[in-house]
């Protein structure tokens, strides 16, 4: 049987993924000098965390534990996965196993964006600050709600939250702003900006940031306030790519700022199994999650993905990602294609907005 042509349509569409791919996979100039590393291992490769002066472990650990149930059944006291009960023993037990298996592989930071999240990996951590770097975000007390929007009450979140956690300080203190956070005014922006400056100041948190949705927004918002912010918290996954011109990675770049990806696996809708260890997807969805991992650490503006892990097996499979081929070739980009193009067909209503996040 003579070889199939290429139809025109395709030889386009795959020499663009080729593109893509090449656009974004330039490595960093120069390896970072390990003694400047927190919690060095030599199988993790670690990236510049902007102006910081710190490097990151190019995978790090999200705090959300949003399938945690699997492992732990009844875990969750009301609908939703923060309703999952802190003081029980097997959580506790499950994310401090998932905590000490990220410190063996080399990862050295953990993002926590809610009071359960910031509580729940202070306690993970006890004993062993000084192996991972602690972000923090008081969500349910910041910019979302309208009675935040000062530098007084923010704050006031500030020191109330480092005391309902058992902690002196933070890492990153990255505020969480409406999704949409073009809708805050200026006037609420310079507020939050000067809450973060003082806190900074204050020594409360070593580096400020911001978390949001709004790619424009956070553009504007890193060129208007270049002095203050040091690290943003936005989406990224296997389906975002650079737009040609005026892009946000360029604000990035030019500014030197730290920049850590949520939603790698577009909230699990890559995935064909529920996450339980014996569902017979696992072996499939190992794989999905490593070239998902694969594609956005392409990008070397991108500090790291964020990915919520669940158990020690998932922290070994995105540790593998790292190790494993950068470059995806073309067989490998098609298949991310495809499992973006499944995962946007099966993404909730509330999850929508991730398509937002295509051409950045």
């Amino acid at each position: 049987m003579g070889e199939r042509r290429v139809t025109r349509r395709e030889f386009v569409k795959d020499s663009a993924l080729v593109a893509v791919a090449a656009a974004a996979a330039t490595a960093h100039a120069e390896p970072p000098d390990k003694s400047k590393i927190l919690n060095y291992n030599p199988d993790m490769e670690y990236r510049p965390c902007g102006r910081t002066g710190t490097y990151s472990s190019a995978v790090s650990l999200g705090g959300h534990w949003k399938r945690i149930d699997k492992m732990i059944p009844g875990i969750f006291k009301g609908r939703g996965w923060l309703s999952a009960d802190l003081d029980d023993r097997r959580f506790q037990k499950n994310r401090y196993d998932v905590v000490t298996r990220c410190i063996e592989v080399g990862i050295n930071h953990i993002d926590a964006c809610t009071i359960q999240e910031v509580k729940a990996y202070a306690r993970a951590l006890k004993g062993r600050r000084d192996k991972m770097y602690l972000h923090a975000s008081w969500y349910q007390r910041e910019m979302r709600k309208k009675q935040y929007r000062t530098k007084k009450a923010l704050l006031e979140t500030l020191d109330w939250g480092l005391k309902d956690a058992g902690l002196d300080y933070v890492d990153l203190w990255r505020i969480t702003m409406l999704s949409r956070s073009g809708a805050h005014t200026k006037a609420e922006v310079d507020e939050m900006m000067e809450a973060l400056a003082a806190a900074k100041k204050s020594g409360k948190a070593r580096w400020v940031g911001l978390s949001s949705h709004d790619r424009k927004h956070i553009k504007w918002m890193i060129e208007t306030y270049p002095e203050v912010i040091d690290v943003i918290v936005t989406p990224y996954h296997a389906k975002t790519k650079q737009v040609p011109k005026d892009s946000l990675f360029d604000a990035i770049k030019k500014h030197n700022v730290g920049f850590y990806g949520i939603k790698p696996f577009a909230s699990n809708s890559i995935f064909k199994g529920d996450s339980s260890p014996k569902n017979p997807h696992a072996e499939e969805d190992d794989r999905r999650a490593r070239l998902a991992i694969r594609y956005v650490l392409q990008n070397p503006v991108l500090t790291s993905p964020i990915p919520g892990l669940i158990n020690t097996h998932q922290v070994d499979n995105v540790a593998l990602a790292v190790k494993e081929r950068r470059q995806l070739d073309l067989a490998e980009l098609r298949e991310v294609e495809k499992i973006m193009d499944e995962a946007w067909a099966s993404l909730p209503p509330d999850y929508q907005w991730l398509k937002d996040w295509e051409w950045v």
